[in-house]
């Protein structure tokens, strides 16, 4: 994946709603990642499923 910084895929957190850009770390897990950072995941909003 060789794209230039403007032109990177790009996802909108589920905690905070601020759009994040692909991250070298997140190359093998892209499809899995929800939250822009680990303080948005530690945050995340309760899942109706678990309550």
């Amino acid at each position: 994946m060789t794209q230039r910084k403007g032109q990177l895929p790009t996802k909108l957190c589920l905690t905070c709603g601020r759009p994040f850009e692909w991250r070298k770390k997140w190359r093998n897990s892209w499809d899995e990642v929800k939250y822009c950072g680990e303080k948005c995941q530690r945050n995340r909003p309760k899942s109706p499923a678990a309550a």
